[in-house]
């Protein structure tokens, strides 16, 4: 049975995900500078073919693509404009060909038309519940697990939805103090998820989250 998995989603030792006054030139907002490097190092050195270097966390990267046919996301993770759109010239961080090469839909109150790119991505723009906008990504991946792209409070939504299959959390080491932090207002959804792996590699930690 298909299921809906979040991969790669990096959190600080205090557990923030993103920090503060999320912008153009600062995508996961101040007091987080680097969280991401364990990938950007990992890919890098797997692209130079130093397969030490890249390890266990370009294997972990690598595996939040297996078997994935639709992505959802909140608009955070699509781009830093907010409210109503000026204009429809923001098609996203990735340039003219995202990495995604499938449907992709995008959690906001603000719709606009369905957005095709390069390669075979579409971004899709829906207000609608987390059920449905999960049932309609369902169909588009065609049997294959749909991924939940994040940010932290689109996630949040999923597991009080009881919607979330499967977490892969990173926690890398640093301190961010204030930003949103993954693990608010999960209520008394935390207790329907256990451990399923846990491994570190000389960066980060890495721990996979299943539900009971």
């Amino acid at each position: 049975m298909p299921k809906l998995r979040a991969h790669n989603i990096t959190i600080t030792l205090d557990g923030y995900a993103t920090g503060t006054d999320q912008r153009l030139d600062a995508p996961f907002g101040d007091g987080v500078d680097g969280l991401h490097e364990w990938m950007f190092a990992a890919l890098r050195a797997r692209d130079e073919g130093d397969e030490g270097a890249a390890g266990i966390d370009a294997d972990y990267v690598e595996l939040g693509d297996e078997n994935i046919g639709a992505t959802i996301m909140g608009r955070n993770m699509f781009g830093p404009v907010r409210g109503a759109w000026q204009d429809e010239s923001w098609t996203g961080w990735w340039g003219d060909n995202p990495p995604f090469h499938h449907d992709v839909f995008v959690r906001t109150h603000h719709l606009r038309p369905s957005l095709p790119m390069k390669g075979g991505t579409t971004f899709h723009f829906t207000d609608e519940p987390a059920e449905t906008v999960l049932r309609r990504a369902f169909e588009a991946a065609a049997g294959q697990d749909v991924r939940l792209g994040g940010g932290p409070t689109t996630i949040q939504q999923y597991v009080r939805a009881g919607l979330l299959d499967e977490l892969h959390l990173v926690v890398t080491p640093m301190l961010a103090g204030k930003g949103v932090r993954l693990f608010d207002n999960w209520g008394d959804e935390i207790d329907g998820y256990q451990v399923a792996e846990q491994v570190s590699s000389a960066a980060v930690t890495h721990v996979r989250l299943i539900r009971r």
